[in-house]
């Protein structure tokens, strides 16, 4: 047995999507009656919600890299000190 309120979700998101299309579909007839002309306004694409991390490259005047980011990009590990001091 699955619960009511489980499923409610899986019917709202369908309906919640076919809003703006109604809208339009209402928004026209009525409209129509009045005599005047609906015209559907322009939508926005849907929004991507990851944001992919920009990758810029700083160059000097010369067209060398600065020095900042080649220590950043450097990957090497350091050397470790064991050895005690007395």
């Amino acid at each position: 047995m699955v619960c009511i309120a489980c499923l409610l979700p899986l019917f709202l998101v369908p309906i919640v999507n076919l809003l703006p299309l109604l809208f339009d579909i209402i928004m026209g007839r009525v409209y129509r009656i009045l005599g005047w002309e609906y015209r559907k306004p322009e939508r926005a694409p849907p929004a991507c919600p990851y944001k992919p991390k920009t990758t810029t490259t700083s160059t000097n005047v010369a067209g060398e890299h600065n020095a900042i980011d080649t220590d950043l990009n450097n990957n090497k590990a350091l050397p470790v000190d064991d050895a005690k001091l007395d």
